[in-house]
């Protein structure tokens, strides 16, 4: 009883001493369950919930964080990205993000080439900052359209270009940091006597130097340094503290070079002190021209062997893909995209990318590497691939890592080994002694990165749910660890040491080198406040592993099929945190708008997938999982935009995985008003279409929407005064040709037959001016509506109804064809998870629906559709896609449809999601958001265009957020393309 009363009294004065916190900082603080689920982990194998999460706005916030760490005995843990994939971000303190709020570029000079920035600058944005006045900052990691320069100092990362660039280290001029004191101190290059100088400081600071000095200066030490730390020569080398790097200035040796303390902090993990600005080295902009040969090869030893024979050449980047990675890119509705520069099934593949002044330098420089190659009858295909295109190859090896949760099964590729480095000529060697070694354990791994540098990520394939599976991982990382430390290679070469690596240091480095980085910890961080258990006292490395050995998932009963995924928790599952949902618009891409326009962590996917695993696996009580507030509060901003599905490497479909567990939720507390209302707009429509004008006008009082919780901004969609099955039955005559190219179903979906009659009138008009005949397809509703409302029993039913009736017209003689993409799309993307699969194969749905783009892309392509046609009027389109069109079909379609006029030019805006997403940004408490989404590109692309310019935007609820968002009218491609026509 005592010690309970105990517990209850400490775990109130930590909830007091955090609310305090809370007051005192200006910036944001959450300790609630759902935060801390969202940052217990990290792209790594690790979870452990921290005590709280905050977003600091200033030093100021930095400060207090640091008292209070010092205070209650916590640590603090330093987040950009959070992309980490050894553990850096995982830990039981208080989480430091930084990533919110210091983004700023605070001073540039171009004449020297140097630049300022807070830790929460993105890599590819500040190059994008840079690249107007001809430079960059070198190193780039396969994150780098998210991943923070903080980030990338804390793990010294390097990337693809580090054969050219090298590491962050190389480029870290001057650190800002805040100690363990709270002291703000500067580390810049010191000449030997401003070394000196620094010693006599009675501070931290001084402290730091004198500690350093005393320890190093002594010969034996050095020695003791080079002998055990790994070869000079792998650039790659990460374990540990950089203290090899800090003998090579003019305080401890023979070098003229200045002694700087940013080769210590960088790579340290965030566990030395707090950065909060950063100043770095620029470089010229590489040579414009460009290409990427890929030689393919039968087997991993012969590409390490090719490796060598390459190198010689200076690419600006040599990386290698295996099989299996390729293997996860089939069937990906994105990645099979950039298989195009694949021949027959190699089971290695390196993409060499080579820089020239001219072309013809280049093709010289590709003929003699080819030579080489062949003369050692190392591959056996050498394709080229030339820009735009080398961008889609450099996608695909950027995002090996997500792709790797597509393996089939429970076992996946997880991080544990990937991280080692070994000199190019060790490599082969290296990578053949490896090989056996894994083949001892049973396993074959992954092999994939960086082949030009000497560090292969090394991924086994383990299901580390099971025990026994968890105890080879620790065995494999321990062979490991003995096999590099005989190739004196470095553990850690780019992703740090983290939680998955640190315990091995003192094995690595020997106990007296570990002494010295102990030494370093002690008197940087006397109290254990910054990131503890990272380098320094690691816990083992099977200690608090994201998931519970041994312990089943719950056996999850659902109404939508998610068998393909093993399950509906496995598919939340796949998200590994890598955090490709965390790109902003400036990359583009859709995924995911509502983190896009709010920068909060809790608005990406992999926020809520991290959220569904938590709250659906640890609670055990079927009802009260079902009704958690904090997975409805997670996914409350999903705007269901499916980019998802598409866009992330592991496929992870929140849209999917929201609308189950919204059905769910409503199962056990009722299903909203409003959302019954949207949920049934095809059978309100159908009534208010019997008195449109009077039906109108309700629905846009005020008080209307008042009462259905719409927002007052808002304008509501007019239905129209006649609906388009009407019109189609009172037809007199057919307008147009001779139906020489068969017979189409047009689906009258629910939108187009009550809203957009003229869009569905026109697209009629159209098919049957191309000799096509047209018949309404036998269905009036796709169920969208209530799918996007978690409805599923309702959609269920009409998803039922219409393959039934469907089944029994359409083929591929006589194809269905639908208008609005969301509601088409259904057929071929959520109806798979609502009724048995033989049934939906049996209808030919799949094969056999087409939006009516890809219809006519098609038919174009065959030569069933004329150019003569249509006028030669010279026009200008701007065009924005649909989010589910993007997802699961593509804008090239739109674009190929709408150049069908011989003069008609048309760019594909670099919009992601409009924002409006079906009802979402009707509600008024989602209105700000969906403003701020359309306000990212779409609404100042449309803005930004002249008078004269057609907006062509392919979904309803897309032109109805233009109009609100710019009061700009914009068209359906069918609109478009039927004004075109020279005879309608």
């Amino acid at each position: 009883m005592l010690r309970k009363v105990l517990i209850l009294h400490l775990l109130m004065e930590i909830k007091e001493s955090l609310t305090n916190l809370k007051l005192q900082l200006e910036g944001e603080f959450f300790s609630d369950s759902m935060m801390r689920a969202m940052y217990a982990t990290d792209a790594s194998i690790y979870r452990e919930l921290p005590l709280a999460v905050a977003y600091p706005k200033n030093e100021g916030d930095l400060q207090h964080l640091i008292t209070f760490a010092h205070k209650n005995g916590t640590t603090l843990i330093p987040r950009t990205a959070g992309t980490s994939l050894a553990g850096q971000c995982v830990g039981n303190g208080l989480v430091v993000d930084v990533s919110k709020h210091f983004t700023q570029i605070l001073e540039f000079n171009a004449a020297e080439k140097w630049v300022r920035v807070q830790p929460g600058v993105i890599r590819d944005e500040l190059n994008a900052f840079l690249k107007p006045h001809g430079l960059l900052f070198g190193p780039e990691t396969s994150t780098a359209n998210r991943a923070m320069i903080g980030g990338m100092v804390g793990n010294n990362s390097t990337g693809s270009n580090s054969i050219v660039y090298g590491n962050t280290r190389d480029h870290v001029l001057v650190l800002t940091c805040l100690l363990s004191d709270g002291s703000k101190v500067e580390f810049s290059e010191l000449s030997k006597a401003a070394f000196e100088a620094k010693l006599a400081l009675n501070t931290l600071e001084g402290a730091l130097y004198r500690q350093i000095f005393n320890s190093l200066q002594q010969q034996e030490v050095q020695e003791n340094i080079h002998a055990n730390f790994p070869k000079a020569g792998i650039h790659r080398r990460n374990t540990g503290y950089a203290l090899d790097t800090l003998l090579e200035n003019s305080v401890f040796g023979e070098h003229d070079a200045p002694f700087n303390f940013c080769k210590l902090l960088s790579g340290s993990e965030g566990t030395l002190a707090l950065i909060t600005e950063i100043k770095l080295n620029l470089l010229d902009l590489p040579p414009a021209k460009t290409l990427l040969l890929c030689p393919h090869f039968n087997s991993i030893d012969a590409a390490m062997k090719a490796v060598q024979k390459i190198m010689p050449y200076q690419p600006y980047a040599c990386e290698l893909m295996d099989k299996i990675i390729m293997d996860c890119t089939k069937g990906h509705l994105e990645y099979s995209k950039y298989r195009f520069f694949v021949e027959g099934d190699p089971k290695a593949i390196l993409i060499v990318e080579l820089r020239a002044e001219s072309s013809e330098q280049l093709e010289a420089q590709c003929t003699a590497i080819i030579k080489d190659l062949s003369e050692g009858n190392l591959a056996f295909a050498f394709p080229k691939v030339y820009p735009p295109d080398t961008t889609k190859v450099w996608n695909l090896r950027k995002a090996g890592l997500g792709l790797l949760a597509n393996i089939p099964g429970a076992k996946k590729a997880i991080a544990l080994i990937e991280d080692t480095a070994v000199t190019i000529e060790d490599l082969p060697n290296y990578i053949a002694d490896f090989t056996e070694m894994l083949a001892k354990h049973g396993q074959d791994a992954v092999y994939y990165a960086h082949a030009g540098a000497g560090e292969i990520h090394l991924r086994p394939i383990l299901d580390l749910k099971k025990s026994e599976d968890v105890a080879l991982m620790k065995a494999i990382a321990w062979d490991t660890a003995r096999l590099v430390k005989q190739y004196k290679g470095s553990l850690s070469g780019e992703h740090g040491d983290g939680r998955v690596r640190a315990s091995f240091i003192p094995f690595m480095l020997g106990e007296k080198n570990y002494a010295l980085l102990k030494e370093v910890k002690q008197t940087w961080d006397a109290n254990n406040i910054f990131n503890a258990g990272k380098i320094i006292d690691a816990p083992p490395i099977e200690q608090d592993l994201r998931y519970d050995a041994d312990v089943p998932n719950p056996d999850l009963q659902t109404l939508l099929n998610f068998d393909a995924d093993g399950g509906m928790l496995y598919l939340a599952e796949k998200c590994n945190g890598s955090g490709d949902c965390r790109k902003t618009h400036l990359s583009g891409g859709t995924m995911c708008p509502s983190y896009m326009a709010s920068k909060n962590e809790k608005d990406s996917t992999r926020a809520r997938a991290n959220v569904l695993r938590e709250f659906l696996t640890r609670n055990l009580n079927e009802e009260t999982r079902w009704s958690s507030p904090e997975i409805k509060e997670a996914l409350d901003l999903c705007l269901s935009c499916k980019a998802c599905k598409s866009e992330c490497p592991s496929n992870v479909d929140m849209a999917a995985l929201k609308a189950e567990f919204t059905y769910q939720y409503q199962k056990r507390n009722g299903t909203p008003f409003r959302a019954k209302l949207f949920g049934h707009v095809a059978q309100l429509n159908a009534l208010g279409s019997k008195m449109p004008a009077f039906s109108n006008w309700v629905n846009g009082l005020r008080v209307t929407k008042k009462i259905m919780g719409l927002a007052p901004e808002r304008t509501a969609p007019k239905l129209a005064p006649q609906t388009l099955k009407n019109w189609f039955a009172k037809r007199t005559k057919q307008n147009g040709g001779d139906a020489k190219n068969g017979m189409i179903y047009l689906f009258a979906d629910e939108f187009t037959n009550f809203y957009d009659v003229e869009v569905g009138k026109k697209a009629i008009l159209l098919l049957e001016k191309m000799s096509y005949e047209v018949k309404l397809a036998p269905i009036s509703d796709s169920g969208r509506a209530y799918i996007s409302k978690g409805m599923l029993g309702e959609a269920q039913k009409v998803a039922q109804t219409n393959v039934k009736a469907l089944e029994l017209v359409i083929s591929e003689k006589h194809p269905l064809i639908g208008i609005e993409p969301s509601a088409i799309l259904s057929f071929r993307d959520e109806y798979k998870r609502l009724i048995p699969a033989e049934t939906y194969e049996r209808s030919g749905l799949e094969k056999h629906s087409f939006t009516i783009e890809e219809f006519l892309a098609k038919e174009i392509k065959a030569g069933k559709i004329e150019k003569s046609l249509f006028n030669e009027t010279h026009t200008q389109v701007k065009l924005h896609g649909h989010c589910h069109q993007k997802a699961l079909s593509e804008v090239k379609f739109t674009q190929e449809i709408l150049m069908l006029p011989k003069n008609y030019h048309v760019e594909v805006l670099p919009t992601g999601c409009c924002g409006m997403a079906g009802s979402f940004g009707y509600e008024k408490e989602h209105y700000k958001l969906s403003m701020q989404v359309g306000e990212l590109v779409l609404f100042p692309a449309v803005r930004k265009s002249a008078e004269n310019e057609i907006i062509c935007a392919v979904g309803t609820s897309c032109r109805h957020q233009i109009f609100d968002g710019t009061k700009r009218t914009s068209y359906h491609p069918v609109e478009v393309l039927y004004d075109a026509l020279l005879e309608k």
